[in-house]
């Protein structure tokens, strides 16, 4: 079973197609992520950064490419945080030098906070921390 576990730097960015948006205008957020892995396939995890974490439980499937279904919740200024992860762990390039185990995917607000609607989707990466 490929390896998750460990600490990784999260990023997330709106998915706007407009390209003369500066790419500072693109970040959705931003932080560090721990992932741990269990017999099962179970995943449990942290995702945080300046003021915000969460708890994150879930499934790794691994036919094929390595894919990672993560449900992130958390109490955050008073208010309830929930948040649904599909990523994919990248597959090494034969031919790759100096390759960063990463995982992209896309991360959906499940739950309204706030002035924010539930609905909203943005892409994500993070990448193995060394």
């Amino acid at each position: 079973m490929p390896d998750i576990d460990g600490r990784w730097t999260y990023r997330s960015f709106l998915n706007a197609p407009d390209i003369a948006l500066p790419f500072d205008a693109l970040r959705f957020g931003a932080g560090d992520m721990e992932l741990a892995h269990d017999a099962s396939s179970g995943v449990t995890g942290t995702p945080g950064g300046t003021g915000w974490s969460l708890d994150l439980a879930g499934t790794m499937t691994t036919e094929g490419t390595t894919r990672v279904h993560l449900q992130g919740t958390g109490v955050i200024g008073g208010e309830n945080w929930v948040y649904d992860y599909l990523g994919f762990l990248v597959p090494d390039w034969p031919h790759g030098v100096d390759q960063t185990d990463a995982i992209v995917g896309s991360v959906i607000r499940t739950e309204p906070h706030g002035e924010a609607a539930a609905g909203f989707v943005a892409s994500f990466y993070a990448v193995r921390q060394t």
